[in-house]
């Protein structure tokens, strides 16, 4: 049987996922994740 993970700070889960509903929230941090793995590929 597998077991669930208790989360460790479910204030702060609960503000992520309402934050992830929205699009502007989405679009930032797809944008922060493009840049970082580019700089990654880049080695800059």
């Amino acid at each position: 049987m597998v077991k669930k993970a208790r989360p460790r700070n479910p204030k702060r889960i609960r503000d992520l996922k309402l934050k992830i509903a929205t699009e502007e929230y989405l679009q930032l941090a797809i944008s922060r994740i493009a840049i970082l793995l580019s700089e990654e590929m880049l080695g800059l």
